[in-house]
Parts: C-alpha cells; sequence; structure tokens
C-alpha cells in the first residue's frame, strides 16, 4: 500500500492540498471528478474554488499522488494512487465505476505480450457495459 505525504511528494502542505488529500482518502471515496470533490468540499464547509481543485488535483497527478482517468471520453475523474494495481468496469449508462483485480486476466496479458515479445511497462483494462442495476431497470420497463 503506497503511503505518501504531501512532503514525501515534494509539495507544501496547504490547507487545501490537505482538505483534498483527505477527501480523496476517506473510505468509497474514489472516480471522482473535480467538480465532484468541489461540491463535497463545500458541503463539508471547506471553502476551496473550483480553479484550486483543478490544480492541486494536476499538482497530486504530476506527483504519482493520484490517477486520472478518462472512462469513455468523459470528465476526467482522479482516485488515490495507492500502489495497487486494479481494472475498471465502467456503466454506460448511470456511469458507476467498479475497481476488481483479477489474477487470470493479469496472468493471460503477461502471457499475450510474451508471445510477441513485448515487455510491459503498464497497463490498464476497462471493461465497459451496463452494470446489474440498470439493466435489471432496464428489463423491467
Amino acid at each position: 500500500m503506497k503511503n505518501t505525504t504531501l512532503r514525501d511528494a515534494g509539495l507544501k502542505v496547504t490547507g487545501p492540498r490537505l482538505k483534498i488529500l483527505n477527501l480523496l482518502g476517506q473510505p468509497g471515496v474514489n472516480h471522482l471528478s473535480a467538480e465532484d470533490v468541489h461540491k463535497k468540499l463545500l458541503l463539508n464547509k471547506d471553502d476551496v474554488s473550483l480553479a484550486t481543485v483543478y490544480r492541486v488535483l494536476a499538482q497530486f497527478e504530476a506527483a504519482g499522488l493520484v490517477l486520472k482517468h478518462s472512462f469513455e471520453d468523459k470528465t476526467a475523474v482522479f482516485e488515490l494512487d495507492n500502489g495497487e494495481h486494479h481494472d475498471h468496469m465502467v456503466c454506460s449508462c448511470c456511469g458507476l465505476v467498479l475497481e476488481f483485480v483479477d489474477q487470470i486476466i493479469e496472468q493471460r496479458q503477461q502471457m499475450v505480450a510474451d508471445q510477441f515479445g513485448f515487455v510491459i511497462a503498464d497497463h490498464d483494462l476497462t471493461i465497459y457495459g451496463v452494470c446489474k442495476e440498470c439493466h435489471t431497470s432496464s428489463n423491467s420497463s
């Protein structure tokens, strides 16, 4: 598990950075857009401008604290980089993003790379489809 502080990442400790980092570190909080982060901060009565949120998230990405994803060419979303690899499933209806780890998929990707003499530096697997809830509600209509 990656546990990097702002100072370890070469960033000065400021109120907005701490608030955003703490928000992203909350259990169950991931894959948030800059606008989502801003809304959650406002709900917590934290006075951080949207421009500051964008700037801090860009700094966090550059420092390796967060990962940025653009699923289906939509708004970029961010999650803390905890150092553990995972892949994603994205619902095309509601936008739900689920994380998963599957060792068989990981092994198969390595086998394909080996077959072609390819050395994997990194990879990103995203499966697009319809989540159970959206699939169930569309079938009952």
